[in-house]
Order: C-alpha cells, then sequence, then structure tokens
C-alpha cells in the first residue's frame, strides 16, 4: 500500500516532524504493550496515520473541537466513495474554467459553506466535499473562520490542484475504519484513558509573537490561560499513569527568559526538535526553529 497522507493541510500539521517524532515514542507503543491510541486534538491527522500504519494497537480515538473537520473523517471512515465522486466532480469543473471563472467558482463553493451549518450527528457528504476543495484552493490551504464561525481565507490562484486524491482517500478510508472519532474538547479523553493508554497532544501552539499566532481554527481562541488548563490536564492523566506525549511552540526561540513551557510542566521532559515554521509575518521568517516535545516518560 502507498504511503498514506493526510487528505487536507492543516496548520501546525506534523507532516514534517514524524521522523523526529518516533524517535521520542514511548517504548511501550513500539513493544506492543500499549492498547489505546488517543489524539485530543487530531487536526490534519499526520501522527495518527503514522501510528495505525506502524504500530499493533486493540483501540484509537481521535477527537477535535472543530465539527466540520470530525465531519470529513466520519465521512472518510463510512462515505468515501461518494466523497470521492463529489470531488471528482468539483475537480473537473474548477480545471475546465479559466483562472478568473475559477476564482468565481471557488467563492461561490465558500458562499455556500457558510450558508449553513452541519446539523448534529448527521454525516454531510456535500459538506465535507466543500470543506476539502476549500483547502485544496484556499491560500495556502488555511482553515480559518471568524467570530461568526464563517470560513474567511481568500482564493489561492492555484495552477493545478490535486482535489480528489482517489486512491490516498480510498487507502484512508480502510485504515481508520476502526478508530472512533468525536467532536469535543480534548477534556473528553479522560474517561479513555488508563494505564495501557498513549496520548499525543498537539494543542494550538503558544504564540512566539504578535504576529506568529494562529488558532483561528474554531470561533474560540486558545490563549495563556487554556495553555494552563492543559497542563494542568496533563498531570492529572500522568497520574492515570498513561504515557502522554505534547507538542508545542518553543517560546525560548524569540526569548531567552521565557519559561513558560519549563515552569508549566516542571517535572517533564522537555525534548526539543527542530521544525521549518513562519515565525514572523515576513517572508524571511521562515526558518528551522526549536519546538518542543514535552513527555512523562
Amino acid at each position: 500500500m502507498e504511503k498514506i497522507r493526510p487528505f487536507v493541510k492543516w496548520a501546525g500539521g506534523k507532516s514534517q516532524l514524524i521522523g523526529q517524532i518516533n524517535k521520542y515514542l514511548p517504548t511501550e507503543l513500539t513493544d506492543g504493550k500499549i492498547k489505546t491510541y488517543i489524539e485530543p486534538f487530531v487536526g490534519g491527522g499526520a501522527m495518527l496515520i503514522e501510528v495505525l500504519q506502524k504500530y499493533n494497537i486493540e483501540n484509537a480515538i481521535a477527537f477535535d473541537i472543530n465539527a466540520d473537520l470530525i465531519n470529513c473523517y466520519l465521512v472518510a471512515k463510512n462515505n468515501v466513495e461518494e466523497l470521492i465522486t463529489k470531488l471528482d466532480e468539483k475537480e473537473k469543473k474548477y480545471k475546465s474554467l479559466e483562472n478568473a471563472k475559477r476564482k468565481e467558482y471557488f467563492y461561490e463553493i465558500r458562499t455556500e459553506y457558510n450558508s449553513y451549518e452541519l446539523q448534529d450527528k448527521i454525516i454531510n457528504v456535500k459538506r465535507a466535499s466543500e470543506f476539502i476543495f476549500l483547502n485544496k484552493t484556499c491560500f495556502n490551504g488555511l482553515y480559518r473562520v471568524n467570530s461568526n464561525n464563517k470560513f474567511n481565507v481568500p482564493f489561492n490562484n492555484a495552477k493545478n490542484p490535486t482535489i480528489c486524491d482517489s486512491t490516498n482517500l480510498r487507502n484512508l478510508s480502510k485504515l481508520i475504519q476502526d478508530v472512533d472519532f468525536y467532536c469535543g474538547d480534548y477534556k473528553k479523553s479522560e474517561k479513555y484513558t488508563n494505564k495501557d493508554t498513549f496520548i499525543y497532544f498537539d494543542p494550538p501552539y503558544r504564540p512566539l509573537n504578535t504576529t506568529s499566532g494562529f488558532t483561528s481554527y474554531t470561533k474560540e481562541e486558545f490563549n495563556d490561560d487554556d495553555q494552563r488548563k492543559l497542563g494542568k490536564f496533563y498531570k492529572e492523566l500522568s497520574l492515570k499513569g498513561a504515557k502522554l506525549m505534547l507538542s508545542n511552540s518553543n517560546p525560548k526561540n524569540t526569548n531567552k527568559d521565557d519559561n513558560f513551557f519549563v515552569d508549566l510542566y516542571d517535572g517533564f521532559k522537555l525534548n526539543e526538535v527542530l521544525a521549518n515554521r513562519n515565525i514572523n509575518s515576513k517572508g524571511n521568517g521562515r526558518k528551522a526553529i526549536s519546538e518542543l516535545l514535552i513527555t512523562n516518560y
């Protein structure tokens, strides 16, 4: 089987860091002693895909507060052929148009997407196809909403985007058949946690400066108080005997005296990995910087 990739681009996605993260995984996962794998912030799913492909686990559970993202996973899991049909139609129409008409088509889809909301507990294939289409054709593949929870990323003028990767979607669908997906806050993961669990937290990162922050995956923000609440939750789960790993920014990239995470995760291991990230709004701000992998083992 070809290597399976995330079906959407997601800010802070872990695809480029998988090789480094693998070096810090608990031995219990590689030895097959971990029974349950949990991701409380699944995002684009790069880590979930990696774990499912490489390790023998009995249960996998993924959460995200973004209802539309969870809808996409459920559609990919349960209705992949219908999703492929709708995405293929959109791709063919998009690529048949001249540039100006492509832009019109993008905003047509965006307006339709923003005109209604998901109904609770109803899987919506049409909306999943709109979500993925917008992700593939919007600026930089961002998912961002305003205070009214409306998607507001502009058109990217992509020349030849792959909107419907049918092979990857089918392979992903097979891979996630036994994964339970839930829309909700990370705290909902607690009841599934015990000593045979490995949990990987990938929350919205703490901004390194005033221009690097990006937490608008939903209309709710994730500020320092939220980071502290997450840190408290991390400690509570550690007491239950679960193996834990958490990714976040390293504030010492821009302020060597910033001990926010050193203090918050006192008593745990702070490992550093390198990632290519934008650390400011200027083009030359993209470079390899240190990020943190915080573990309780």
